[in-house]
């Protein structure tokens, strides 16, 4: 079994030094967000019918995972990984305060959503633009709900060369592919390769390492520091995938062509701790999104990469949902949006600033 190590010092912990004031009135952690699941998008369930081989999956260590491209992607696809994804997307819509997308689109004719899991996003922009024809690509074939007439679910590897015609969509969308494509500039090539001219690309991804609060136990900062030290070092160690792509976005889309690029950040609380009403709600979801994300986080990264065993996994994940759990410590880390758009021809771009995260025509 290959040791899972720890930071050395609190600056590798640091982020940006955020200042959320602590609820010290907060001593439980609170069911209540079940209650917001009963989005109409969530109403009813189906599994496309497509290829066996996509649908021939592999179980392992009580976990199910793609079959098609066979360990392409770390994490399961079960039925729990696609309960997760619900909190997932409930997560992101309470950081946009509802909103699909920060992008500035009104009409699009087209829209590509890569990696889309379960298809929550794709089938809520779908009802959003009914006009619109909506693509959604993934390596399962696990949509959660019924799809809309205008959408479209495809088995295909993102990572491989797309078929689609040049300059063929209104926007592109990318959502949580951390540690899923080691050649991001390639990626970002095939995005702008087939979006129109004057069209978008967003993208959303979370930081792995997270900060604490200096309440917080030294066992406990030791743990979570642990995991995502490891993830990060596992994963581009022996996968090749990067799980650093959030600090990457701004900079690498204007190297791709990108022009008006705009970066957001946010902040995840884990747990209720916040005062602030907005960030104690996220915080109710950020620890249902790390305590039931876990497992299918490490599971094979640490079994089938660390050599670890099913029961030292189950051992970790339980000390490690005691460590979010526990009230005292006040955890959080940093989410980004970045959204870029495809100039038209001819276009004279003048950058402004030297990093190039942002421009203009």
């Amino acid at each position: 079994m290959e040791a899972v190590s720890s930071p050395g010092t609190d600056a590798e912990m640091d982020m940006g030094g955020a200042d959320i004031d602590v609820d010290a009135t907060y001593t439980s952690y609170q069911e209540s967000a079940d209650a917001q699941t009963d989005r109409a998008s969530y109403a009813s369930s189906s599994i496309c019918s497509l290829a066996s081989s996509a649908t021939r999956y592999r179980y392992e260590n009580g976990r199910r995972y793609h079959a098609w491209r066979d360990g392409t992607y770390y994490a399961p696809n079960d039925e729990g990984a696609q309960s997760y994804e619900l909190i997932v997307h409930h997560l992101w819509l309470l950081t946009l305060h509802d909103k699909l997308f920060l992008a500035p689109i009104t009409s699009p004719k087209r829209i590509l959503d890569v990696g889309t899991g379960t298809g929550l996003w794709a089938v809520d922009i779908a009802d959003h633009f009914p006009a619109a024809e909506i693509t959604a690509t993934d390596l399962s074939p696990i949509l959660y709900t019924a799809a809309p007439p205008n959408l479209v679910f495809e088995i295909d590897d993102a990572c491989s060369e797309w078929t689609y015609p040049p300059d063929h969509f209104d926007f592109i969308h990318i959502r949580g592919l951390t540690g899923c494509v080691k050649d991001w500039p390639h990626m970002y090539a095939q995005v702008y390769a087939h979006l129109a001219p004057g069209a978008w690309f967003e993208q959303l991804e979370f930081e792995i390492r997270t900060n604490a609060d200096p309440a917080s136990g030294r066992h406990a900062d030791q743990i979570v520091a642990a995991f995502s030290d490891s993830v990060i070092d596992v994963g581009e160690r022996l996968t090749g995938m990067t799980f650093k792509i959030v600090e990457q976005m701004a900079a690498l889309l204007p190297q791709a062509g990108f022009v008006d690029v705009h970066e957001e950040r946010f902040i995840w609380p884990i747990g209720a701790w916040p005062k602030d009403p907005h960030l104690k709600d996220l915080g109710r979801w950020g620890e249902r999104n790390w305590s039931e994300g876990i497992e299918g986080w490490v599971m094979a990264l640490y079994t089938r990469l660390l050599g670890w065993t099913y029961a030292e996994v189950q051992a970790f994940v339980k000390d490690f949902r005691s460590v979010i759990k526990n009230r005292g410590n006040h955890f959080y880390h940093e989410v980004r949006c970045v959204y870029a758009r495809k100039p038209f021809p001819g276009e004279v771009v003048e950058k402004s600033g030297d990093d190039g995260a942002s421009a203009e025509a």
